[in-house]
């Protein structure tokens, strides 16, 4: 244009006014959710384990009228608990007899500290070990009522794989000390679960001949001659080993 006609603003370049808009815009912007998150992220510390483990569990299930197969029972777990990482669990199976039965068979009252077991909590243990008197070479009918009881387990085979083994308490020394536990691997059989005999593990205590002593290659075991007969020193310290090895047996295989 000619020298009068002035200048004529660039359309490139922006008014004044329009600046300080664009200023003020800027400035008044939110922050993009990534810087916010970057500035007030806290740091999570991770959590710290548990200081507590939970230790493998043998159930020590037995009946006992007399209590003497409750005095195996109980030098058991002892030996159970000796074993790092093991905890042995009593259970008493349910009594059958009517209580007038029981008293004219003069039966001591039952421990109710120790609880009743049911069938179903067979399977949170890790091994279980049985005791029962025996009748007749076989197992007391407490027991078997019980193994009876055990029907929906066997149907699905929860008890598959299990270690299991027996300890037992007879009249004398030929009433069945080997045949009681022998009669009962059958229940074992049929649930899938192993059978773990002591063998002659223990030692020279297997073979000594100085006292009349319970207890054979198939577990612990107790004379109870009339009934008025307790377990010996030799009988007790036998369930104890029975109850080691036993957890360091289920403790081999749940680290294999």
């Amino acid at each position: 244009m000619g020298k009068g006609g002035g200048c004529v603003p660039s359309k490139k370049r922006q008014p004044a006014a329009a600046l300080d808009g664009s200023a003020t815009a800027e400035k008044n912007a939110p922050i993009p959710a990534e810087e916010k998150i970057e500035a007030s992220a806290e740091v999570v510390e991770p959590a710290s384990p548990s200081s507590v483990e939970s230790k493998l569990k043998i159930f020590i299930v037995f009946y006992s009228m007399y209590g003497h197969v409750e005095s195996l029972a109980k030098r058991m777990k002892k030996g159970v608990d000796d074993i790092e990482g093991v905890e042995g669990v009593l259970y008493r199976v349910a009594e059958t007899l009517p209580p007038d039965v029981l008293d004219k068979m003069h039966a001591p009252p039952k421990d109710t500290a120790i609880p009743l077991i049911s069938a179903a909590e067979m399977v949170e243990a890790d091994g279980i070990l049985f005791g029962f008197p025996t009748r007749y070479g076989c197992m007391a009918a407490q027991m078997k009522a019980f193994f009876d009881s055990t029907g929906q387990l066997w149907r699905e085979q929860k008890l598959s794989g299990k270690p299991a083994g027996f300890f037992v308490s007879t009249g004398s020394q030929g009433g069945g000390q080997e045949t009681t536990a022998w009669t009962a691997i059958t229940q074992l059989t049929h649930h899938g679960m192993l059978f773990v005999p002591i063998g002659y593990t223990f030692g020279a205590g297997m073979f000594e001949m100085d006292e009349i002593r319970g207890g054979s290659p198939y577990g612990a075991g107790v004379f109870a001659g009339d009934g008025t007969r307790q377990a010996s020193e030799a009988e007790l310290a036998l369930a104890e080993y029975q109850g080691k090895y036993m957890a360091s047996v289920v403790k081999k295989l749940v680290q294999t």
